[in-house]
């Protein structure tokens, strides 16, 4: 960042629903709250981001999917060369092994941009892994859909999610080309759509977007084996309506895991026991439809899509429930990265 005294946030959201393109805010290093700065407009629904050093990587989530970077120039974004095709409408970008690697919803792949030794994208995508399969439900699963990519913490493999499939991939990048390496089956009609690893690094939790359950898996970064072994629901009670779990998070003392879910806009807070999770409490997100969830800094920020704003949380130590501190407006917010 070009002034290392202030910290800033980057909310991405979705411009076809009223979202201004990718919001830099200031983060109070106190409360961690933000005050908007500048926003960048020009990338159609840049909804999810990811950052290194002073480069930002988002993708387009739209049919003719691309991913851009960008470079913080004190309080703004600044283009750090054009947009690359990837696959179609990528809802999720990741770093690993010197390339960008997206996931592409629309086509149902995994999608590999190399970086320029100055962190810029080359001209080109090096390298597609197109999934297989589909899942019971008739309207979501008739065929593939990759939803997050995620490489492990060795940084030897990387995960994609696939909600079409109810699958977790893991695989490998070589020469630029994204290869599998083995496949993991959850339960039918699941649709996993993120996951997030234990700091032990032998855990996985798989949040599944159609039942909506967190999968607990063993992870075995040796062998690249993951095995699901529980399930448990990240609601209180059974839903009576739409309830579309999003984002989840894991504290860096492994000791609780957060999940957002859409429809009953709720955070939830499950308590790490020994293999599995125990459910603790549920509280309101602070607003509509949470897009996603980022646990930076000791706080949860939650982008609520519908609702237009980004509200940050203080999970209180000793029980994980989160606290509300306050939120910042920002129309169709879909997810928050801070530097």
């Amino acid at each position: 960042m070009a002034d290392g005294s202030r910290r800033r946030a980057y909310i991405g959201s979705f411009t076809t629903a009223g979202g201004h393109g990718i919001r830099t805010a200031a983060v109070d290093p106190d409360s961690g709250a933000l005050t908007a700065l500048d926003v960048h407009e020009g990338l159609p629904d840049p909804s999810y981001l990811a950052l290194s050093g002073d480069l930002l990587y988002a993708v387009s989530e739209a049919p003719d999917g691309a991913v851009a970077a960008y470079r913080a120039d004190g309080d703004r974004l600044e283009p750090a060369g054009p947009p690359v095709p990837v696959g179609a409408g990528p809802t999720h970008l990741s770093l690993h092994s010197g390339h960008v690697l997206t996931a592409d919803y629309g086509s149902g792949s995994v999608t590999a941009v190399p970086l320029r030794a100055d962190g810029t994208l080359a001209d080109r995508a090096s390298g597609v892994l197109r999934h297989r399969g589909s899942g019971p439900d008739p309207e979501r699963q008739q065929e593939p859909h990759a939803h997050q990519v995620q490489p492990d913490p060795g940084g030897r493999w990387f995960l994609t999610v696939d909600l079409g499939t109810d699958s977790v991939r893991v695989c490998t990048l070589r020469d630029g080309v994204p290869r599998l390496h083995r496949e993991t089956r959850l339960p039918a009609g699941s649709g996993p759509r993120h996951l997030a690893f234990h700091p032990g690094g032998d855990r996985v939790y798989v949040l599944n977007e159609l039942t909506p359950t967190v999968a607990v898996c063993r992870w075995d970064a040796v062998s690249g084996a993951l095995e699901p072994v529980s399930e448990t629901p990240v609601l209180p009670e059974p839903p009576t309506g739409d309830a579309y779990p999003s984002g989840i998070a894991v504290s860096p003392d492994g000791r609780f895991v957060w999940t957002a879910t859409r429809g009953q806009d709720l955070l939830s807070v499950l308590a790490v026991e020994g293999g599995g999770l125990r459910p603790v409490a549920a509280v309101a997100c602070g607003g509509v439809w949470p897009r996603a969830i980022t646990l930076a800094q000791g706080r949860l920020y939650v982008a609520n899509e519908r609702s237009g704003d980004v509200t940050w949380f203080v999970p209180d130590p000793e029980t994980g429930v989160p606290l509300r501190g306050g939120s910042l407006r920002v129309p169709a917010a879909s997810c928050v990265v801070l530097g």
